[in-house]
């Protein structure tokens, strides 16, 4: 049943999405699942949905094989959105396919390339994400393309046991914050076998989050992989995160912790090993004193006072070259400072060839082994 879909990416299509959605999620199916099939070969427009749970069915399959469009402007149905298409409280949801979803985001994005003081924060800083996903457990993306955001391209936020796979992530290198992937406020989240090009960071994994898995994920251009920023909230937390066998090229950083200052907590027990750099602007960086240009802090300006701890972080098996002399930047706070950093088996040369790569450091602690360039501060 098509619900009243035209899916000549003219007409407006929600309406239609609304129905088939409502069918689904009441469907009596039993202990089986319910499908929501996305055609091939047809462009379905729409404006900002929202698919809320619980639904009846024990998990619900959502099929895309055509190419799923948001409008081609700043106006979505005259209404300020934080997301273009939402999910909330679907248990075992499947959202895969081999189509697309696009966000059309190139209108949204003029004002931040253009900045005024108006226009930076009342247009540029209210631009909506693409897909978001909340209190979704069992989650499954695999498959899909995803294509200019206005903002970030997926959201995950409150989810446990999430896999991500075989995804391409796709936006202009300077595309403003369309990262990839965001991670807060969930856990058991897995990310692989996934291509991420965007003008952001390719994954942020954000507070509240913890046993994250990234693999075998090729990245760039963007920002590259990323914990934080943390210390938006009073009390921010990352904790088992391990990235490993991905590949970082043409970006701005390589693997990065980013933390704010005046706020409390710690990102511990996080480790990034077999990454290969290539052509990396900055490719290991822990930066305590990260400032949100985007954002206006709770003063007026920056406390001065950082207070998110970092700690028990394993860089090994990396290599590559870097784009800059600074090839690892450990800028971290002399009030709680970086602990038991362990760095081994590294090598990073110059893109360029020339040998004035090094390694800088304040007020971080632990131990390189067999690390080029060398790491001062570390033993």
């Amino acid at each position: 049943m098509d619900y009243g879909a035209a899916g000549n990416g003219h007409a407006d299509d929600s309406q239609a999405f609304n129905k088939a959605w409502k069918a689904v999620c009441s469907a009596n199916v039993g202990e089986g699942n319910a499908t929501l099939v996305v055609p091939q070969g047809k462009t379905f427009l729409l404006n900002p949905l929202v698919f809320e749970g619980p639904c009846m069915p024990k998990a619900l399959h959502f099929q895309i094989g055509g190419t799923l469009i948001a409008p081609q402007s700043t106006s979505w149905g005259n209404e300020q959105v934080d997301y273009w298409i939402k999910f909330s409280g679907v248990e075992n949801l499947i959202l895969d396919g081999n189509g697309t979803i696009d966000g059309q985001g190139s209108d949204w994005w003029k004002p931040c390339m253009n900045p005024s003081f108006f226009g930076y924060f009342f247009n540029c800083h209210r631009r909506p994400g693409a897909l978001y996903f909340h209190n979704c457990n069992g989650l499954q993306l695999k498959g899909l393309t995803h294509l200019d955001s206005p903002r970030s391209h997926i959201s995950i936020n409150g989810c446990k046991d999430v896999v991500v796979s075989d995804l391409h992530i796709k936006a202009p290198e300077n595309s403003p914050n369309t990262d990839g992937i965001d991670i807060s406020s969930s856990t058991n989240v897995q990310i692989q076998d996934s291509t991420i090009e965007t003008g952001d960071d390719c994954v942020a994994i954000n507070g509240g989050s913890s046993f994250i898995d990234i693999n075998r994920v090729d990245c760039g251009p963007g920002h590259g992989i990323s914990i934080g920023s943390l210390g938006d909230g009073a009390y921010d937390t990352v904790e088992k995160v391990h990235v490993k066998n991905c590949n970082l090229s043409n970006t701005q950083n390589g693997v990065r912790i980013k933390t704010l200052q005046g706020s409390s907590g710690y990102a511990r027990n996080i480790s990034f090993e077999h990454i290969v750099f290539n052509n990396v602007q900055n490719p290991i960086i822990i930066n305590q004193f990260y400032e949100d240009k985007g954002k206006f802090r709770s003063y007026g300006i920056l406390q001065k006072a950082a207070g998110i701890q970092v700690s028990d972080v394993t860089y090994s098996d990396i290599r590559g070259t870097s784009a800059s002399e600074q090839a690892i930047d450990l800028d971290c706070n002399n009030v709680v400072g970086c602990s038991n950093i362990a760095m081994s088996n590294i090598d990073i040369t110059s893109s360029g060839g020339g040998p004035n790569i090094r390694g800088i450091c304040n007020n971080a602690h632990g131990t390189a082994i067999d690390v080029l360039p060398k790491v001062p501060c570390l033993s």
